[in-house]
């Protein structure tokens, strides 16, 4: 495998890390069709815990099954494949080493009342992502909620004991819960200081959904207001939370949110690379299609990130 100067440049943002974790960050970013441009697109298929199996699979059958997901992230060119223990170990044998892995070692599920207070149950740990030949460890925090401190200490325990192995850390962080409003869950201002919160937390990779333009925290309202921070287009906003991570020193990538049409998914994606994000990580959108379709999709996706 021979790395790029791109990527060689983005492995120097990782100042304290060891050979095995830059090791892995070069294998995602050096494998599929964005290899060596310093771009991400990731498919994740962790919906099953959070939404239940027959509203996750039920419009396209074939995914239910966890060798579809390995497959489909192959054909597309995908640069890594996410999921939780079980998906990964239903397929780790027949996929060893085709494509880099994340194990997502957190996992809530919608039969929980989750209230003012959304946790994630620990599902995983650093050994099954060892075990299992896996890149990184991927985790959800809740910014907002009344448990997010909890989980900002499991996370930095688990991040200590993934780099120590040569692990890389991706990190999904989704503000909801406490007192947050629905709309503040992807308000620019929440966004940019859940990225910050993640970068801080010692993330290799930021896992973070598209702002809106909406602010929810009167005192940083004042501060976007004074400083005239440009948050009129998606591009301007995306630049901004990358801004929010440490001066872009840190790879974010974007969710791809609820299911959408082909030409809204798109435009959101053509956004995004517009305004320096790292990447997409792109579930629902993706295997909720027949698989020829999906594959089309996360191939426009990848040339849009080529293009950018």
């Amino acid at each position: 495998m021979r790395v790029t100067q791109k990527v060689k440049k983005i492995l120097s943002w990782y100042e304290s890390d060891n050979p095995g974790s830059k090791a892995n960050l070069a294998r995602m970013l050096m494998h599929g069709k964005l290899a060596g441009s310093g771009k991400l697109v990731i498919l994740p298929v962790d919906q099953g815990f959070e939404h239940g199996p027959a509203r996750s699979f039920a419009k396209n059958p074939p995914a239910y099954d966890p060798h579809y997901h390995f497959q489909l992230a192959i054909d597309a060119g995908c640069n890594a494949y996410a999921a939780p223990l079980g998906m990964i170990e239903a397929g780790a044998d027949s996929y060893a080493g085709a494509i880099p892995t994340i194990l997502k070692v957190n996992s809530a599920n919608s039969l929980a009342n989750m209230g003012t207070a959304p946790n994630q149950a620990l599902t995983g740990s650093v050994a099954d992502a060892l075990r299992l030949g896996c890149s990184a460890i991927g985790f959800t925090i809740y910014p907002g909620s009344d448990d997010a401190f909890d989980m900002m200490e499991e996370i930095r325990e688990m991040a200590e004991e993934a780099k120590a192995v040569g692990l890389a850390v991706v990190v999904w962080s989704y503000p909801r819960g406490g007192e947050l409003t629905k709309p503040g869950e992807t308000a620019l201002d929440i966004c940019a200081y859940a990225a910050h919160m993640a970068a801080l937390l010692g993330a290799h990779i930021i896992k973070v959904k598209p702002p809106t333009d909406h602010l929810e925290l009167d005192e940083a309202k004042k501060v976007y207001e004074s400083e005239k921070i440009p948050m009129g287009t998606l591009a301007e906003r995306i630049a901004h939370v990358k801004q929010a991570t440490f001066g872009g020193r840190r790879l974010v990538i974007f969710s791809g949110g609820a299911a959408k049409g082909t030409k809204d998914v798109l435009e959101e994606i053509k956004g995004i690379a517009a305004g320096g994000g790292d990447g997409s990580i792109v579930g629902r959108n993706a295997f909720q299609r027949p698989k020829d379709e999906a594959v089309t999709l996360l191939g426009d996706i990848i040339d849009i990130y080529k293009k950018a």
